[in-house]
């Protein structure tokens, strides 16, 4: 019993919680990310998504495990994609446009909405260091929804910045390019490996959130 009391007295809870509000921050920002592609479809015509069941804010419905698994152990991960058939659009390039910009841009007015409710709970709560923990978490959702718009946004295959360069590209362009999408994630490994691009990255998602705080007053 002396043994149990010592290992629970060793526990560090701070750092689990910590783990934990992550975790609840990341499935909250992957799950608008990815129910908005499928809303932005079925928007446009594609039914696809809903009948995946994917129209859903259960984050269950979109982790991909080894996905999630390589966001905290590597700082990049991937949820499901969320299944769109193009053909349904009446205009499958730039259905195909729009409804990959739904991903990014509902995670910056996500990011705006929590900054909001920061700045509302600023106001209105005293200081203690539950409250703090509070807009912490609240800072952390949105400085990890920037980042995953503004990822997004890069013109690599699968992401979704692709999705909306490949729009605009004539239609010979756009056909030589898609011959080798199915090489993009090998690409986006080595630019994580190897570090490219992550201090830009860095400095645009801190550029951002800068300007998101001076919109809602933060």
């Amino acid at each position: 019993m002396h043994y149990l009391s010592n290992l629970w007295a060793a526990l560090d809870f701070g750092s689990l919680l910590d783990m934990v509000l992550r975790l609840v921050a990341v499935l909250l920002c992957l799950t608008v990310h990815e129910t908005c592609h499928g809303l932005a479809a079925y928007a446009l015509g594609d039914p696809t998504a809903r009948r995946a069941h994917r129209l859903s804010l259960n984050p269950l419905r979109h982790i991909d495990w080894f996905g999630l698994l390589m966001m905290f152990a590597a700082g990049f991960g991937w949820a499901k994609p969320v299944p769109v058939n193009p053909n349904y659009f009446k205009k499958p390039k730039q259905g195909m446009a729009l409804t990959a910009l739904a991903g990014p841009v509902s995670n910056f007015l996500l990011a705006l909405l929590v900054l909001l409710g920061a700045r509302i709970f600023c106001d209105v709560a005293a200081y203690s260091e539950a409250n703090q923990r509070i807009l912490d978490f609240l800072l952390m959702v949105a400085v990890l929804s920037i980042g995953l718009g503004l990822f997004n946004l890069v013109p690599i295959p699968p992401l979704d910045g692709s999705k909306v360069l490949f729009a605009v590209l004539p239609d010979r362009a756009y056909d030589r390019l898609m011959r080798y999408e199915r090489y993009g994630m090998l690409v986006l490994f080595a630019l994580v490996f190897f570090d490219v691009g992550s201090s830009a990255l860095s400095r645009a998602i801190e550029w951002v959130f800068d300007l998101f705080c001076r919109i809602v007053g933060l």
